[in-house]
């Protein structure tokens, strides 16, 4: 991460008193100080958001009527919050607005968990995007611009380059083409680990190889087949923060 977060506004929209005290005694715990304010409905969240957030917590078991006004007055605010309904089950049409979805927590230590998520998705993450092809870098730079998650994206024509980059800057995220003029990209995550550089790598090929998503998830790395879409790469975004996307159709 790439700056430091001095606050953050939290909004737990839920009707369950159970889940308004779990994240303030999470909150409380926190590195940063976070203001937890609850709603236990589309009214209340409407004057949360008209005094502002960072982030919005909807919790699945709110009338679906509530969740869409809650999502469209965030949509509408000066500076819109980041949006996370909390469900045990994936969710699809009706709740396609929001940013992500998450485990409805039932435990403090979840909780816990989504608030040092609500710090992650404010803070700008260092994207480098690796790709001999200029074209093929303006394609990912455009993707990653349409999303909602804060991005300060850097480019590199090749994994030398690349390695050099991630040695100078606290890159968190590395969108890594497979076959490039020197190092592959299997080879850059080796030069990556050799060096011991942690970071979120992210193979694309355009090679119809089975076996190569399979070693890249043995190199912990997310894989990517090009073309690749919008939902794509905010699925291996959401990955990234903890989150997981709300609908992978969503284009």
């Amino acid at each position: 991460m790439t700056d430091e977060l001095l606050s953050l506004r939290v909004i737990v929209a839920s009707r369950s008193p159970e889940h308004h005290d779990l994240f303030r005694q999470a909150a409380s715990s926190a590195a940063v100080p976070i203001d937890v304010s609850t709603a236990d409905g589309a009214a209340a969240a409407r004057n949360e958001l008209a005094v502002g957030a960072d982030v919005v917590y909807l919790d699945d078991g709110l009338a679906p009527s509530d969740i869409s006004q809650i999502i469209a007055a965030a949509r509408a605010a000066r500076n819109p919050p980041f949006t996370v309904l909390l469900s045990g089950k994936e969710r699809g049409a009706g709740f396609l607005d929001a940013d992500a979805l998450a485990g409805r927590p039932a435990q403090l230590d979840e909780a816990k968990q989504l608030i040092q998520r609500s710090i992650r998705v404010r803070l700008p993450s260092r994207v480098l995007i690796v790709d001999d092809s200029a074209t093929m870098r303006s394609i990912v730079r455009r993707l990653l611009s349409g999303t909602r998650f804060p991005l300060e994206v850097l480019e590199a024509e090749e994994g030398f380059a690349a390695l050099q980059q991630v040695r100078d800057a606290a890159i968190d995220i590395v969108f890594l083409d497979y076959n490039m003029p020197d190092f592959s990209g299997l080879e850059t995550i080796a030069e990556f680990k050799r060096e011991r550089r942690r970071v979120y790598v992210v193979l694309m090929t355009s090679m119809a190889d089975e076996s190569l998503r399979e070693r890249a998830g043995e190199q912990g790395a997310a894989f990517l087949k090009k073309p690749f879409y919008p939902a794509d790469i905010e699925a291996v975004l959401c990955h990234f923060y903890g989150l997981r996307a709300l609908n992978p159709k969503r284009a």
